[in-house]
């Protein structure tokens, strides 16, 4: 079994991404998740910060967690630090209190302390209960067992997935435009889309192409389509300071789409937003249901962000409706997210 720690304050949705890359993945507490299995992919994952081996979890307090340390076997020795997180400050746990009884209890048995570069790092994270009680979608369980008090787990470090979204930030790239998708959503959207090397994944509105990017960094070759000359342009100069690789982008028709049938694995696309466009509420979607007609033709699955809900649209356009995501950007905007199949 897996500990996994959560990004940000939507557990439903970042569980959600984690199950690309892990199996039976169940939120336990806000902001922690638990997975019975993890590939190699939990690497890439935007919205887990971390992947530890679990021990075992408990109630969210210290004597517990010094209980559930005391009973467990441990099959390493070593240098070792303990890390402790009280995840939302939701227990109120006191983390230095935590971090040198559990430290205390593993030099008891043999380890040396090194809080600088250890052999290996302990994790107690404490978190409250879950933040939603919403099913999530297939492969996805909300806490059926959390206590009402929150929980404690503990675990071996294992994989610290990338942290660098911050480095590329839209605004730092050649071409920008106001409302570009940040990296770690873009991330996320394309590991939902099931984007990993040898995968084909399609962007038929690509704007600035911050989604392409994500998926080519994943490992996908990546397509962008754009009905704008500018954004084509914009896009290509992008790529081209990525030094990115696999990367095909040319000016088209969303509705319209100059590929063969089954073309692609997944379609990854953020919708044009009604307040910045000149197109009415009905014009628009009328617009992306012939897009999303012409996006089941080309590939089984896709990931549509908008400021909406499209589900509806989603149906009439053929698609199942697999799952749906509410995500707060600010106050005056919301993300929809859609992860729709092929019927």
């Amino acid at each position: 079994m897996y500990l996994l720690e959560l990004a940000g304050t939507d557990d439903a949705f970042a569980a959600y991404e984690a199950a690309s890359a892990a199996s039976r993945v169940t939120v336990r507490g806000g902001g922690v998740a638990t997975a019975r299995g993890i590939t190699d992919r939990v690497s890439q994952l935007a919205l887990t910060h971390r992947v530890s081996e679990l021990l075992g979890t408990t109630a969210p307090d210290l004597d517990s967690a010094r209980a559930l340390l005391e009973a467990v076997s441990i099959d390493r020795a070593g240098s070792v630090a303990v890390r402790a997180r009280d995840v939302r400050g939701a227990t109120g746990v006191s983390t230095q209190a935590v971090e040198r009884a559990l430290g205390s209890i593993l030099v008891d048995r043999g380890f040396t302390v090194d809080l600088d570069d250890p052999d290996h790092e302990l994790r107690a994270v404490f978190a409250g209960t879950p933040s939603t009680t919403e099913w999530a979608g297939d492969g996805i369980e909300i806490a059926p067992d959390a206590g009402d008090d929150g929980i404690c787990a503990l675990g071996w470090l294992a994989v610290e997935p990338e942290r660098d979204f911050t480095d590329r930030a839209p605004t730092d790239r050649p071409f920008f435009q106001p409302g570009s998708m940040d990296p770690a959503l873009a991330r996320a959207l394309v590991n939902v889309a099931g984007g990993r090397a040898g995968v084909r994944i399609l962007d038929p509105m690509c704007g600035t192409g911050g989604l392409l990017l994500e998926a080519g960094r994943v490992g996908s070759s990546v397509v962008g389509v754009d009905a704008l000359e500018k954004m084509v342009h914009g896009t290509r100069e992008n790529v081209v300071a990525a030094r990115a690789d696999a990367f095909d982008v040319c000016r088209g028709d969303a509705r319209r789409l100059p590929f063969a049938a089954d073309s692609f694995d997944a379609v990854v696309v953020d919708a044009p937003y009604g307040r910045q466009t000149k197109i009415s509420a009905g014009s628009l979607a009328v617009l992306l249901e012939d897009a999303l007609a012409e996006a089941r033709r080309v590939a089984p699955r896709a990931v549509v962000v908008g400021d909406r809900p499209w589900a509806a649209v989603a149906r009439e356009a053929g698609w199942t409706v697999s799952a749906q995501f509410q995500r707060r950007v600010h106050r005056s905007l919301d993300r929809y997210v859609h992860v729709l199949d092929r019927s």
